[in-house]
């Protein structure tokens, strides 16, 4: 066989592998899940009529529809965590030092990890989505191509964060470290346009939710599916899905590839 197809054939073994984990497993996905699941009821049902007055709305479905795509955002930081503690569990446990033995494609592991978050991550924004969907959020202006670009968007969103999540997972000695170093996240959707417009915020504090990777995906993400004007945040988006992309996949190929004290 070739190398490609070596690598194919073991990584969708590996694929498999964490898919069954999460299967047998799924405490930890519902977990993470709960968190934009319930910011959103939240945000729309306690202060949805308040914060849509601040947003120039009437009532919460104004604000309903500013809030959904940064909660869906949330979601896939959200969800990735559970990659970091999968890698950090693997490495702890000594199944790697035995797959290190075996006649496998080196890199198919991490692969394994990657795609099955990715996958894990776009089942959750649907999952998410839909309560969206019952609670009232619409997205009539919304072109199929525009669809499109927004699932493009997530997915590599979704791709950026899970190997910034393994490369977490593979620095961390523990499944509880793992998890504490990468809160980051969680916290900084929060910190960002995700509940409000970083022009209401104050000016000292602006920089800090404007000049980060969630805010201009959001605001892409708003864009998409709302119809409004996306200006230079598109191409940010993607500078920073890209960015991220390779330097998580950098630290994990580099932290993999260390022989083990």
């Amino acid at each position: 066989m070739s190398s490609l197809s070596l690598a194919v054939r073991d990584s969708s073994t590996m694929l498999r592998r964490n898919l069954l984990h999460a299967r047998r497993y799924p405490s930890l996905t519902l977990n993470l899940l709960l968190t934009p699941v319930m910011l959103l009821l939240l945000f729309v049902y306690i202060f949805g009529n308040t914060m849509s007055a601040g947003i120039g709305g009437h009532d919460r479905s104004t604000y309903i529809a500013y809030v959904v795509p940064g909660i869906l955002l949330m979601t896939i930081g959200s969800t990735v965590i559970g990659a970091a503690v999968s890698v950090s569990t693997d490495m702890s446990e000594g199944i790697i030092a035995r797959f290190r033995t075996m006649a496998i494609h080196r890199g198919s592991v991490l692969i394994g990890h990657v795609i099955g978050s990715v996958l894990q991550s776009i089942a959750s924004v649907i999952l998410v989505g839909a309560v969206a969907v019952a609670i009232g959020f619409r997205s009539t202006d919304a072109t199929a191509l525009e669809w499109l670009a927004a699932f493009g968007l997530l997915t590599l969103f979704a791709l950026a964060l899970t190997w910034i999540a393994v490369g977490m997972g593979m620095a961390s000695p523990n499944a509880e470290a793992a998890s504490n170093n990468a809160m980051p996240l969680i916290l900084l959707p929060l910190i960002s346009s995700t509940f409000t417009p970083i022009d209401a915020m104050p000016g000292w504090f602006q920089p800090i939710a404007e000049y980060q990777p969630f805010t201009p995906a959001i605001e892409t993400l708003r864009g998409l599916l709302l119809g409004t004007e996306i200006g230079h945040n598109g191409w940010l988006a993607l500078a920073w899905c890209l960015a991220l992309a390779a330097l998580g996949y950098r630290w994990s190929s580099a932290s993999f590839n260390r022989d083990p004290k």
